[in-house]
């Protein structure tokens, strides 16, 4: 059985039943509009509500296509499909019902089975390189893959949150038919497909909407990255909504990342946008699962509770990080002191500043958590921005005692909250994966100077040392290579982490939904123990020491009782039992209700 797929937009190009192609945009600056189709003469737009052009033309799918400003521009369609190479380029017309999908009876999977591997596709081999990946993921047993973001960027290596035309992906990659092979084949192994993107600026380079719809922007106020989107516009509002309506059942994404909700600056819209989501799903596919996810450094409890999203916990991350590395500065120092209470505090209610004041940002952060379910977070011990905003690239595995590491990926891996691993840590790569970006002349050496003028402060000669984002060689270096995980000592993580995420799926995943926590207590400045109560009534608890000395605990309250899940180093339960946890050590166990 197959089947196909189209979401009918509003605007962009689509093609109709009788063989034309209705285009629309909404372009308010300007008093008159011409569609450009590639080899023919420009044809006046007729202008609709609200600041809109529209027109019907015989037309078919292939045709490359754009819009003509006044002024004789040539722009791309902010709604395209698909790009006849960057955003500075010809659009293309798409037919998508000629992808003739495997998989129409997938519903995805439900939150609580999560296990996210979060990769970048260009540095997979695109497209068909993740696909190829696929059957060895599975194997590994991650239930989602989650992907950079992959609209329309300038160049051919981006990280991809610099992207202009978020309806089209990244022709660097492959194909938009190879993209949904990839969807296609991910669901045929069982597994979901996650999507970042960035609803809150666009990139420095092929963004063409200030010339003609300059209400797109907010004009009093600046992202770290660029202007500043303006949700009480209408349009702008539907644009994204659109996009993510868009991912989920044109190209059947499972879940959409949201890339720093906090700098959207509008509650309201993300919350807007959750409904629609929730609402589209329940009309048209009823059923099936369908995800968010937020990154949110406002730690904003009560937009998880409205929208039902979870979000990237980075308090779990920088204070395992503190404690792993001992590294302090930057964001690392809101952590610095006593990282095991943070770290503590985060197992037990998700975020671990709730409004207490962080001295770096000199303003409170966060809103009490303590009422969402542990599922509400997802935690880490890298991700893209972990690794790639250092000044190297480097890995957590070139920082952190092997033992200790492996104590922490158990705690990761076991404990209720959504894990998330990042591509090549399941065999400990030290592969650097770097910011890349791939510019010419001026925004190339402003990315360059700035990216080696933010790591000046690191004094020595580390300015002149930071890898140059657009040297090809940077990008190469960041690219994992097929069968760099074939060496007895990757083998050893790999089966870690196999024998970790098997564990996760038959004894607690089962037990998730209504998990709740039983208390944390800090055993000492490094070692701390958890407990939580799953929804049979019985209690996963896991103990841990990242330090390099042992504790000694109370053989009462932690004597290992039940199924012992996993310990490291061997032996450990039976330490544990006799009153010392030793060094660079986890011990979980479930206890099953009497």
């Amino acid at each position: 059985m197959t089947t196909t797929y189209a979401f009918p937009l509003p605007f962009g190009a689509a093609l109709q039943a009788d063989g034309t192609t209705r285009f629309r945009i909404w372009a308010p600056d300007v008093a008159a509009l011409q569609l450009v189709i590639e080899q023919e003469a420009p044809v006046p737009m007729l202008p609709s509500s609200e600041g809109h052009f529209e027109l019907t033309v015989p037309c078919i799918a292939g045709t490359r296509y754009a819009f003509v400003l006044p002024d004789g521009r040539r722009v791309p369609d902010p709604a395209s499909r698909a790009q006849a190479g960057g955003p500075h380029d010809m659009s293309v017309v798409i037919d998508p019902r000629t992808y003739a999908w495997q998989t129409p009876g997938w519903r995805a999977r439900p939150w609580h089975e999560t296990v996210i591997y979060e990769l970048h596709a260009g540095a997979l081999g695109g497209y068909n390189g993740v696909r190829a990946r696929l059957p060895y993921l599975a194997q590994l047993g991650v239930s989602a893959i989650e992907l950079m973001p992959i609209g329309t960027f300038e160049g051919r290596r981006n990280w991809g949150y610099d992207g202009v035309l978020p309806f089209a992906p990244e022709s660097a990659y492959g194909t938009v038919e190879e993209l949904k092979a990839l969807i296609d084949a991910a669901h045929a192994e069982d597994m979901m497909v996650f999507l970042d993107v960035v609803y809150n600026h666009f990139g420095p380079s092929g963004n063409y909407l200030a010339s003609y719809a300059s209400r797109f922007f907010d004009g009093t106020a600046q992202t770290p990255w660029g202007a500043s989107l303006d949700f009480d516009e209408p349009c702008v509002r539907q644009y994204f909504i659109q996009n993510a309506l868009y991912w989920l059942f044109e190209f059947r994404v499972d879940a959409l990342r949201l890339d720093a909700v906090h700098a959207i600056g509008n509650d309201a819209f993300v919350q807007e946008l959750a409904t629609c989501v929730r609402d589209e799903i329940a009309a048209r596919d009823p059923g099936r699962h369908a995800h968010l996810i937020f990154e949110n450094e406002h730690n904003a409890a009560a937009l998880l509770a409205n929208t039902g999203a979870a979000q990237w916990n980075d308090d779990f991350h920088n204070s395992l990080h503190v404690l792993l590395t001992g590294e302090r500065q930057g964001y690392y120092a809101d952590f610095a002191e006593k990282p095991v209470a943070h770290l503590a505090r985060a197992l037990a209610e998700g975020f671990a500043y709730q409004g207490e004041r962080v001295g770096r940002l000199d303003r409170p952060r966060g809103e009490p958590s303590s009422f969402l379910s542990p599922t509400s977070f997802v935690s880490f011990l890298q991700n893209h921005d972990q690794v790639g905003n250092r000044p190297f690239g480097d890995r957590l595995a070139t920082q952190a005692h092997p033992a200790a590491l492996r104590a922490a990926v158990a705690l990761l891996l076991l404990c209720p909250q959504i894990p998330m691993l990042f591509m090549g840590e399941e065999w400990a790569s030290d592969a650097p994966f770097l910011f890349f970006t791939d510019y010419r002349g001026a925004l190339a050496d402003a990315v360059r100077e700035g990216r080696r003028e933010e790591f000046a402060r690191l004094g020595g000669d580390m300015r002149a040392s930071v890898p140059d984002p657009n040297d090809p060689e940077t990008f190469a270096a960041s690219c994992l290579a097929p069968g760099e995980q074939n060496t007895l000592a990757a083998d050893d993580w790999l089966s870690w982490y196999r024998g970790l995420i098997e564990l996760r799926r038959t004894w607690i995943v089962p037990r998730l939904p209504g998990a709740t926590s039983a208390g944390v207590e800090v055993l000492s400045p490094t070692a701390l123990s958890a407990r939580w109560r799953l929804n049979d009534g019985a209690v996963l608890a896991i103990v841990v020491n990242l330090g390099e000395l042992g504790v000694a605990t109370d053989t009462e309250t932690l004597h290992p009782a039940g199924v012992t899940l996993c310990q490291t180093p061997p032996q450990a339960a039976d330490a544990l039992a006799e009153g010392s946890l030793r060094a660079h050590a986890c011990v979980a166990w479930l206890e099953e209700p009497l």
